[in-house]
């Protein structure tokens, strides 16, 4: 199985200005240097001091000898604008500046770096060459702080390399009726990912063409091994499992280039009355595997899925901002016992395509809305239960109608609430949510899929956002903090 996310290895380079001492910035890069690897394991020490566009070379070089994929400019003294940019510039793969505070009062004559100061130049001239990089919330520190910086700079920098990488295969067009499943293609290729759009009619000539494989059995096997007691349906786990063979060999077949993958599939109407059953079951399992699929061929809710599953290493999944949570559910079973006003709490569902290591209970069941107009037996597949109680964010990374690229990220938690429903769904509880649904959410025109981590991951999502250019970033303000258009007098 292939792995869908890239291996960060990590290089440093010290930068020195000539007119400071060479040697403070090559000792205290090495500083850091130690201190990452006794706390988080291996770190490139580049060889080379960068002072002049002469060595920026020669560190590139060793760089890329080394095999590294991110890179950190660490500025041990004042260091050299152009170079120190110019490396940032000409290294291929993510890059984060981080810069020395002055060690002690009795050496702030012939060993101060003005490192400090140094930062803003660099910062300066990024800006004035249009090159990314990350800097941190407060770039300067000991080397203990500055290995901190470092590590929280790897799901950054493996998220940025993995979208560069990455294709995106649809199956279809968006469900008849939902534009909010536009995808703008512009953005995604600035964002240097690649789409492959094909037919229904393709999938289901390859899902054919996998009838009688020699492997279905024992994927069948493992899908009721999985399942369990859960196991409701299994008349349908053959034919699920040569789905799942169909698209792990497309995967195999059509990424080409590139080494990252993920899905946006259209699951209604056809696909029910042509393959005879719904894919969420099978959809639950790649997203399990490290493959994100989105419902409905939401192209930016797969690019979403991805980010999340890359910076968390762990599973995302997709859901609908729902439904509101009942007066009298909240009433018994949130108020007094939760910190939350009713307006913080919602419902987040889909059909059942969240992984099964994310439910606290699981069964396969048919799609409850789709059997109300096509017979039962073609509804079958669904993965159903309540999400597990944790913590979580609720994100998505978009691109508006006329192509401008905007993101929301809003963290909080699952409720150990039970949800008297069906499908995978969960009571959400986000601080402010009202407000966030009215002022983002709807003013931002947003669509009602966002992509869901399950852990508070809001400043790594943000610094990625960042990163890849996204300047129109919204989070669950506060009370107290108005958004732009808010009713003060409300």
């Amino acid at each position: 199985m292939m792995k869908n996310m890239p291996e960060i290895k990590m290089g440093i380079v010290a930068v020195s200005r000539d007119c400071f001492p060479m040697s403070l910035s090559k000792t205290r890069c090495h500083a850091v240097a130690e201190a990452y690897k006794e706390k988080y394991g291996d770190i490139y020490e580049c060889p080379v001091v960068v002072e002049r566009e002469i060595h920026m070379q020669q560190a590139l070089e060793a760089l890329c000898e080394a095999g590294c994929t991110a890179l950190v400019v660490y500025l041990g003294n004042f260091g050299p604008e152009s170079a120190e940019t110019l490396l940032a510039k000409y290294f291929d793969g993510p890059v984060m500046f981080v810069a020395a505070a002055e060690e002690r009062k009795d050496n702030l004559t012939g060993g101060r770096g003005d490192a400090f100061c140094g930062m803003l130049n660099a910062s300066y001239n990024l800006e004035l060459r249009g090159v990314r990089a990350y800097i941190p919330e407060y770039p300067v520190g000991t080397p203990d702080e500055a290995a901190v910086m470092i590590h929280e700079f790897v799901p950054v920098a493996r998220a940025v390399r993995a979208v560069s990488e990455l294709k995106i295969i649809s199956f279809g067009p968006r469900p008849q009726d939902f534009l909010a499943c536009n995808a703008p293609i512009w953005q995604l290729h600035k964002l240097g990912v690649e789409i492959e759009e094909n037919s229904e009619l393709d999938l289901f000539e390859a899902f054919n063409a996998h009838a009688g494989d020699a492997r279905i059995e024992a994927v069948a096997a493992d899908m009721a091994a999985e399942l369990g007691e859960g196991n409701k349906k299994p008349e349908i786990l053959h034919r699920l499992a040569q789905y799942e063979l169909t698209l792990l060999d497309w995967i195999e077949a059509h990424k080409g280039s590139r080494k990252y993958v993920a899905i946006a599939g259209k699951c209604w109407p056809a696909f029910q009355t042509q393959f005879g059953f719904v894919p969420c079951y099978v959809n639950s399992r790649l997203t399990k595997m490290g493959i994100p699929v989105s419902c409905e061929v939401d192209i930016y809710g797969a690019l979403s899925e991805f980010i999340g599953t890359v910076i968390t290493e762990d599973a995302v999944t997709l859901l609908d901002i729902n439904n509101t949570v009942p007066r009298d559910m909240y009433e018994a079973d949130i108020k007094n016992h939760f910190p939350y006003a009713h307006k913080d709490v919602f419902m987040g569902f889909h059909c059942g395509n969240t992984p099964s290591n994310k439910l606290a209970f699981c069964e396969m069941k048919y799609q409850m809305i789709m059997a109300r107009s096509l017979p039962e037996e073609v509804t079958q597949g669904t993965l159903e239960g309540d999400i597990l109680p944790g913590e979580i964010t609720f994100f998505r990374l978009h691109s508006t109608a006329d192509t401008r690229l905007q993101a929301y990220i809003a963290q909080g938690e699952v409720l150990p609430v039970k949800t008297h429903s069906f499908g995978s769904i969960g009571v959400f509880a986000i601080p402010e949510m009202g407000r966030f649904y009215r002022h983002v959410l709807i003013e931002k025109h947003y669509p009602h899929h966002g992509a869901v981590a399950f852990c508070h991951a809001g400043k790594t999502l943000f610094e990625v956002f960042k990163y890849l250019g996204v300047s129109d970033i919204s989070f669950n303000q506060p009370k107290g903090m108005l958004y732009k258009n808010e009713n003060p007098f409300a």
